[in-house]
């Protein structure tokens, strides 16, 4: 039955006429290509999450078992790619990452059971419009910026900033919208003009976080870890100096505050705001290399992204229930000593995923009417066997009131102003100042 459908796959994938060269596609040619993929293969699913100042869709594909929604245990994982548009590898590397993807399923082993036991999501350019203005220079091309001349990498909402941008972009606003309908566990955005793996924090206002230059978050074994899996399956970046102009990045790896500090990034904004661990990966030393160089710019690429994505699987998942069995969404899930700046809680499906790396771990389970839990596990390697350790919680009412989270968490609602479509601000009239006067006062006493 096996071989049957395998051989009936492989017809359609010849008859299929989806193909890919190894070259610059514009945004027409991108947007046809995900079409043909998607109406090919029935383990994608194509939509867009927003648009660009310029109209142009933010398409998302989707490849797993089950593309078109989230399956319980089934883990949610994201590249982005070209968020700065004149950074242009890492678009052609997703490219040709999907084409990797499709062709494998059900013929490779890997890619077998990496979407079958994930849904991997694969945003090709966060930024079509600043791509389409870009020149093909090595390092001092245009098209950085998207349309209003704003990097998106410092538009997203900053947990150690107290001088917020205001207004969010659109293509911003439409990641962050994105991680609100779905539970991402696991991402990387790839960049240009270095070789290195990044990881949080970005950014610091000087307190507990910075230690020796570093802005160290709570998970930061586990973000090493993740940084070095992509920089030691590659085959350059964990020597460490691979571009003559960059500064040398021990094991191919830096913290990005050490390397240099960046407000609003969208990785920190992940880690903080969207209980989702992202590294920045920085994939050529040209930004815009000549299209000879991209062949090899896969093969030093392809088996990294594979093995960075199976570490979707690190640490334990599973739900919080109540006595009879219901899933509690909302509900607190820390583990101790990892004091997060926004407590991880399970989403709509009761689901948690903590991304840990194999020892023992005390976790704190709390939700309002119900007993504390405190539960110590033992958690193996996941990512092996394609699966975090399943761990279900189950609370038991109280009849006194559960005491509240132990730090305040009202700066978790990250600020909510974004610029409308064209770029221009809002025409408020006095009654639409007043409010927008009350909404910024809320926020400056963290009470919104």
């Amino acid at each position: 039955m096996f071989l049957f459908a395998l051989c009936l796959y492989l017809g359609k994938l010849v008859s299929s006429g989806v193909s890919l060269e190894f070259r610059y596609h514009n945004t027409v040619e991108v947007e046809r290509y995900l079409r043909d993929v998607n109406n090919t293969f029935d383990f994608t699913h194509l939509h867009s999450i927003g648009k660009s100042v310029e109209g142009r869709d933010l398409w998302v594909l989707i490849l797993g078992k089950n593309p078109a929604e989230h399956q319980m245990g089934i883990p949610e994982f994201k590249y982005v790619g070209n968020m700065h548009g004149n950074e242009v590898v890492g678009r052609v590397l997703l490219l040709q990452l999907i084409d990797h993807l499709t062709r494998g399923y059900l013929s490779d082993p890997l890619v077998t059971r990496l979407l079958n036991s994930t849904r991997v999501h694969i945003l090709v350019s966060m930024n079509p419009d600043g791509f389409e203005s870009s020149s093909r220079d090595c390092m001092y091309s245009q098209g950085r910026f998207n349309k209003n001349g704003i990097d998106l990498n410092r538009n997203f909402p900053d947990a150690f900033s107290k001088k917020e941008s205001g207004m969010r972009e659109m293509e911003v606003r439409a990641i962050m919208d994105w991680l609100k309908t779905e539970s991402f566990v696991l991402s990387a955005n790839l960049h240009g003009g270095a070789v290195v793996a990044s990881y949080p924090y970005d950014n610091s206002n000087g307190g507990s976080e910075l230690q020796s230059g570093s802005s160290v978050a709570p998970d930061n074994d586990v973000l090493i870890q993740l940084a070095k899996t992509y920089s030691y399956t590659h085959s350059q970046m964990h020597k460490g100096d691979h571009c003559y102009d960059s500064k040398d990045f021990k094991e191919g790896i830096t913290n990005g505050y050490y390397w240099y500090p960046l407000p609003g990034g969208m990785q920190d904004y992940n880690y903080v705001w969207g209980q989702c661990l992202e590294i920045t990966l920085e994939l050529s030393c040209c930004k815009y290399p000549p299209e000879s160089d991209l062949p090899g710019l896969w093969d030093a690429n392809r088996a990294a992204l594979l093995a960075y994505m199976q570490q979707v699987h690190l640490g334990v998942k599973g739900q919080v229930l109540d006595a009879e069995g219901n899933p509690l969404q909302n509900a607190l899930v820390e583990v101790e000593g990892r004091q997060n700046l926004c407590p991880f809680r399970t989403d709509r499906h009761g689901e948690y995923y903590r991304l840990l790396l194999p020892g023992n771990y005390t976790f704190r389970v709390t939700f309002p009417g119900h007993q504390v839990l405190t539960e110590t596990l033992t958690v193996p390697y996941g990512p092996d066997s394609f699966s975090a350790l399943v761990h279900n919680f189950q609370l038991q009412r109280s009849a006194a009131a559960t005491p509240g989270p132990s730090r305040p968490t009202q700066s978790c609602t990250p600020p909510q102003v974004w610029r409308p479509l064209g770029g221009h601000s809002p025409s408020l009239g006095p009654s639409g100042v007043t409010i927008l006067l009350v909404l910024l006062v809320l926020r400056d006493t963290m009470l919104l």
